[in-house]
């Protein structure tokens, strides 16, 4: 997910709330094992709604790769 386009709300609302130490990033990276295929994402969520976190992993963790069908390997790097 980007941040620009996946998350406006709470990026509104961080100017209103002014404490960047209720923020978790979130960067996914899911990569095919079978042919290759690398990508990134990054979202940002307070921890207010941890329950978006985690639906949100929740659908990344069932991808598949639109190549060959694979599910994707699944790596996170948190900032909390």
């Amino acid at each position: 997910m980007e941040i620009d386009n996946a998350n406006k709300g709470s990026l509104e609302s961080l100017e209103k709330v002014g404490k960047p130490s209720d923020l978790i990033m979130v960067r996914a990276i899911i990569k095919c094992n079978t042919c290759g295929l690398h990508k990134k994402f990054k979202n940002q969520f307070f921890r207010r709604d941890l329950e978006l976190l985690v639906v949100a992993l929740k659908v990344f963790d069932w991808m598949t790769c639109s190549r060959c069908g694979e599910l994707f390997q699944l790596d996170l790097e948190f900032v909390i």
